[in-house]
């Protein structure tokens, strides 16, 4: 572990709709560095799980720490930025890949830095698609952009909902290794939600299994996998 606190603690985090748990009393530490990957039955409370920890939904019990602060003193905004969500389907804006990258600096007002745009899509597989309009792009590149835009916020923490699940073969080994690659880098760390175990032991240095809402085990890809 490169740090002494983890970037991200969930205490006893649970969502409660009428008499459902949807998720119940789950806590966990993401240390920097981390890919936890998140996995379980379909409909077992893995992606509900994601949408709590930026407060896409919202908690009717426990908390998230993010570095250390807990995040109900946080406003939404500054939540999301410092932990992103990339989601199963890219919900891309119409017009440009640029436009798109750029949407998060924009909307905060900031001024987009000369060569943001194309670092970042350098970064993710697409140099020189700027001007490219997103109406004519891949399945696959549409996630990288979306990639893109979320990593133009400098997060923290990336949240993947299953990611990879709207594309075919190739592209699904494509992505995952350009999501390893930029979690490889020093100043994030990232939680992916998965129905493929297989997937979950080629990406995650962690894995955390989720049946009915519960975390059911957590630990390390092979431990976990294994049990």
């Amino acid at each position: 572990m490169s740090s002494t606190a983890p970037v991200l603690r969930a205490e006893r985090l649970g969502r409660r709709v009428g008499d459902l748990h949807i998720v119940k009393d789950i806590s966990f530490e993401l240390w920097a560095g981390d890919l936890l990957a998140v996995t379980g039955p379909s409909g077992s409370g893995k992606s509900s799980l994601l949408r709590l920890l930026n407060r896409l939904d919202e908690p009717t019990e426990g908390t998230v720490h993010v570095g250390g602060r807990d995040y109900r003193a946080m406003a939404p905004r500054e939540l999301r930025r410092r932990v992103g969500m990339v989601s199963q389907r890219p919900f891309l804006f119409p017009g440009s890949v640029a436009h798109n990258v750029a949407f998060g600096p924009d909307q905060r007002g900031e001024q987009v830095a000369e060569g943001l745009v194309a670092g970042l899509l350098g970064r993710v597989g697409l140099a020189g698609y700027e001007d490219r309009d997103v109406g004519h792009l891949s399945g696959g590149e549409a996630q990288r952009v979306s990639l893109a835009r979320t990593l133009a916020n400098s997060p923290e923490v990336l949240l993947l909902d299953e990611p990879t699940s709207a594309l075919d073969e190739r592209a699904v080994l494509d992505v995952e290794r350009l999501i390893c690659s930029v979690l490889d880098e020093p100043g994030l760390s990232g939680i992916v939600v998965t129905h493929d175990r297989d997937q979950a032991a080629r990406m995650a240095n962690r894995v955390m299994i989720v049946e009915r809402g519960e975390m059911v085990r957590i630990g390390p890809t092979e431990e976990v996998l294994r049990a």
